[in-house]
């Protein structure tokens, strides 16, 4: 599994490309040719950029959903609604398609920030206000999501 670090911002033309950070270039050096997937969020009103090979990773997790129940069923076809292949151009500018520029309401100014294996992508003053609404509630979601786990069951 790739561990991706860093929040960038950068900026969207008029057409939605996307000058990829430089940062995440090296950290994704070995994957950078086979492409990426771009999809909506699931949580957030954002987009999520998965590199090739976690992609891979995920659906073969949710390939392995039986399709003969309907929630399963619904949750694959919501999971990747408006899934879209895009790669690297050659002045290092990833696309973004415009219908999912409007779902994640991306403006101009964009944020670029990694989430474990992906990148979520979002508009910047979006990003800013979902990062103070919860300051005030994360250590209470910390204790609550880290602190009644044994950090030896993690490993």
């Amino acid at each position: 599994m790739i561990n991706l670090i860093g929040t960038h911002e950068c900026k969207a033309d008029a057409k939605g490309r996307l000058m990829f950070p430089s940062a995440y270039k090296k950290q994704l050096a070995a994957v950078l040719q086979e492409g990426f997937v771009v999809k909506r969020a699931v949580f957030q009103p954002c987009l999520e950029l998965y590199p090739m090979k976690e992609w891979n990773l995920q659906m073969g997790k949710v390939g392995k959903l039986n399709r003969f129940k309907k929630k399963n069923n619904d949750f694959i076809r919501k999971f990747t609604a408006g899934v879209k292949l895009v790669e690297m151009d050659a002045s290092g500018r990833i696309l973004i398609p415009k219908d999912l520029i409007v779902f994640a309401n991306i403006k101009k100014q964009v944020v670029m920030s990694s989430s474990i294996n992906i990148i979520e992508i979002w508009d910047k003053d979006l990003y800013e206000k979902v990062l103070d609404d919860s300051a005030e509630d994360f250590p209470d979601l910390a204790e609550e999501v880290m602190g009644n786990t044994e950090f030896d069951e993690l490993s």
